[in-house]
């Protein structure tokens, strides 16, 4: 039996589209919806800036990225701020990565 579905993709492949579509759409919710000044002072009150609808998608991208590992200490907004550079590389990376494929 293949790995392949009827499309002839991989679905390692497929997965890691959907979660960079997901970042992608994190990103830019973040971009419409939060000042980098706000940020930057600390307090941002991620969920009251982000509109219910797109708030699924922003959470699970944010958090994901923003989980404390074993030992990590660190408050959760400053792992938040960490996880939205990480989310900036992921999405310019795809975006390099895509346009080399090209």
């Amino acid at each position: 039996m293949s790995s392949r579905d009827a499309s002839g993709r991989e679905p390692a492949a497929l997965a890691m589209r959907i979660g960079v579509v997901a970042a992608e759409a994190a990103l830019a919710t973040f971009a419409r919806n939060l000042d980098l000044d706000d940020l930057a002072s600390g307090d941002v009150d991620f969920q009251g800036a982000i509109s219910p609808s797109e708030w699924p998608v922003f959470s699970l991208v944010i958090d994901t990225l923003a989980e404390a590992s074993p030992g990590d200490d660190r408050p959760l907004d400053e792992r938040r701020a960490d996880a939205l550079n990480d989310l900036a590389r992921i999405c310019l990376a795809a975006k390099q990565r895509a346009t080399a494929v090209a």
